[in-house]
């Protein structure tokens, strides 16, 4: 019996979907090209964070599966694209994924199908990238054959208020009556949609929405790299700042910012506004600030492993937290990498304490876990907060015996350095 829909990448965008629409009650069936991850989803098991084993059981229960096999999508009703964007080894916008998809979804294309991109990617890819494949690989034309639509995901792992079911949800469509079809098949499961004009704003819509942290993420933490270099408290500033009611929105200074939405999406604005000869400016300067913040990081623990031991050569650093953000266990593109890595090279010893990562590997290598913060403290050099798990709430972090690099501005205590 054919799926009602099909959900193409199985990840963090995939994966919440499929369990919402099975939820809703929508035959529901998953494509992806790893093994391991429908061997994984086919045996009960989850790889994503927010979606539990128990959750994947109780959907196989209910008759969702997982394949490689793209026969599944014969015969159904909607299928929605859900696979990585990423970047180039050169940086640019990698549509390979979607390109993938789209040609493996024409094969299977009939009269009356809905496809839905959700992948992000820059305005244009729907109407100028997806729909040419879908119509040259079908012989079928958009908003008359078939429905075409793109309604960027808003997924916010780790978040416990906020889940598909009641986030606002944007949905466009190449025609009027494309987008109708999409929102017909939403709202089976979302509480609230926002109808675009058309594909190429919600696109943009999409882009905005993470430009606009990274361009906030980069001026407060160029803030932060101004106030350690004339002795000014950054955390009292915000503190200060974010009591104002209004016109002010609060963001945190880091040692850098990590997953796969706010490091990527904004290179996607900045590389379709290149092709078409606008240069955007702000997005280049935020970027090298932002590209800043690790090497930054690097030098004020060198400093202090030079003051704790003499010289960064064989000196123990302890990292507290690898993930991109706090009690996620997620390390896409996270700044830990790149902090290890600049530490290692100056010849420290590096090991991290996380209890959301089992293993964390740097440029192949992979580093010692430490189980016992406690002990791990009491054996290390310095200790470098990257990441503000719970767990590092209640520990006396501030008091131990060596010194401590709060990226964070948590910690309290006299061998304490603030970013």
């Amino acid at each position: 019996m054919a799926a009602e829909l099909v959900v193409m990448g199985l990840g963090h965008v995939g994966l919440p979907l499929s369990r919402a629409a099975v939820s809703a009650g929508v035959a529901t069936a998953g494509y992806d090209v790893s093994d391991t991850v429908v061997t994984g989803l086919s045996e009960g098991r989850s790889h994503v964070g927010g979606v539990r084993d128990a959750d994947v059981a109780a959907m196989l229960d209910v008759g969702f599966r997982a394949t490689d096999d793209s026969a599944v999508l014969d015969g159904a009703q909607t299928v929605v694209i859900c696979v990585p964007t990423g970047l180039t080894a050169q940086g640019l916008p990698d549509l390979s994924a979607v390109e993938a998809a789209a040609e493996t979804v024409a094969a299977w294309l009939h009269p009356g199908m809905l496809i839905v991109l959700e992948s992000t990617s820059y305005p244009g890819t729907t109407e100028d990238v997806v729909r040419p494949l879908l119509e040259r690989g079908s012989g079928l034309r958009a908003g008359e054959d078939f429905h075409l639509a793109f309604s960027p995901q808003r997924i916010d792992p780790g978040n416990t208020t906020w889940n598909i079911h009641n986030t606002p949800k944007i949905v466009s469509g190449c025609t009027a009556l494309c987008a109708k079809h999409a929102v017909a098949f939403y709202s089976r499961f979302v509480d609230q949609l926002v109808v675009a004009r058309g594909t190429r704003e919600a696109e943009m819509a999409k882009l905005l929405e993470n430009t606009y942290r990274y361009v906030n993420i980069a001026l407060v933490d160029e803030v932060a790299l101004f106030c350690h270099a004339t002795g000014i408290d950054i955390w009292d500033v915000l503190h200060c700042a974010a009591s104002k009611p209004f016109g002010f929105e609060p963001f945190d200074p880091g040692p850098g910012i990590g997953g796969h939405c706010i490091p990527v999406d904004p290179r996607y604005l900045a590389a379709r506004a290149e092709s078409q000869g606008f240069p955007f400016r702000m997005l280049a300067a935020a970027q090298d600030v932002l590209s800043r913040m690790p090497d930054h990081v690097v030098d004020r623990a060198l400093t202090l492993l030079t003051d704790a031991h003499g010289r960064p050569d064989g000196a123990r650093v302890l990292l507290l937290g690898v993930t991109y953000k706090p009690d996620v266990a997620d390390v896409r593109e996270t700044p830990a990498r790149q902090i290890a890595a600049g530490l290692l090279a100056a010849g420290a010893d590096v090991r991290y304490h996380d209890p959301y990562v089992a293993e964390f590997t740097v440029d192949g290598r992979t580093l010692p876990r430490a189980v016992n913060l406690q002990d791990a403290m009491a054996d290390a050099d310095v200790a470098i907060l990257l990441q503000d798990h719970a767990c590092y709430a209640g520990q006396a972090l501030g008091q131990a015996r060596c010194a401590l690099l709060d990226t964070r501005g948590k910690a309290v205590g006299s061998r304490v350095t603030l970013l």
